[in-house]
């Protein structure tokens, strides 16, 4: 079997700095985790907290906890750090070899689709943002690690792409049409999404869409661990 794992991200029209926060990082016991954090809003403060929450939770899972254990570690985290007056979306996908499970981990409204084969089933059970208050909860679904399963989970950024125009983005239709199709990538996947968000929003979002695509896939693999990266960076011209 081969895992892919993808990401898309865009930042909100005439906003310099990103309010969502991306990382991944190999569990020590075999496979990978990948740690969504929406700021709930944009810019260098929102930045600052969703990437203060992003750091915890990736040194708490590389260290071997759990995934539900960190998520809860990092909500008291935020809460004393900030008192109750920041809080954040997360998600914790992860395909952990040592369970061979699927795990995850959400403190975030926002509906997480996984697709299994012809069957794709929306996740979208009660969730809380941590960081407001102590002893929150995360919901946590756990599914085999199967082939031909598909996890799709993004921020609600790139859920109300559209709406200021009269639009919705009918995700689970779109990752049906893309499943569709030949043995799509994850990469592919997540660009696509992303794509069809920025079009509804005429290509200036009203809030920083991400988009998290992890695929099992039933494929022979040649053992290489492969990451890539394709980051967007713009040149000041007025620096002196």
């Amino acid at each position: 079997m081969e895992i892919q794992l993808a990401v898309a991200k865009a930042i909100k029209y005439d906003s310099i700095e990103s309010g969502d926060t991306i990382e991944v990082v190999e569990r020590p016991m075999g496979g990978v985790s990948v740690v969504l954090v929406d700021g709930r809003s944009s810019g260098y403060t929102a930045k600052a907290v969703s990437s203060m929450v992003v750091r915890k939770v990736i040194s708490l899972v590389s260290d071997g906890v759990r995934d539900g254990a960190a998520a809860r570690a990092a909500s008291d985290f935020l809460f004393m750090e900030r008192g109750g007056t920041s809080s954040v979306y997360m998600n914790i996908l992860s395909a952990d070899f040592q369970t061979q499970t699927l795990v995850i981990t959400r403190n975030n409204p926002t509906p997480v689709f996984i697709a299994q084969k012809d069957q794709i089933e929306c996740i979208s059970s009660e969730s809380q943002p941590i960081g407001h208050s102590r002893n929150i909860r995360p919901a946590i679904t756990e599914v085999p690690l199967h082939p031909y399963t598909t996890v799709v989970l993004y921020t609600d950024g790139l859920l109300r792409a559209g709406e200021v125009y009269g639009h919705s983005l009918d995700i689970c239709s779109l990752v049906q049409a893309y499943l569709d199709e030949q043995e799509p990538s994850a990469q592919y996947i997540a660009d696509s999404l992303l794509k069809h968000a920025l079009r509804l929003d005429q290509n200036r979002p009203n809030d920083d869409m991400s988009v998290v695509v992890l695929r099992v896939l039933d494929k022979e693999s040649d053992q290489i661990r492969r990451l890539h990266v394709q980051l967007p960076y713009r040149v000041d011209l007025n620096l002196d």
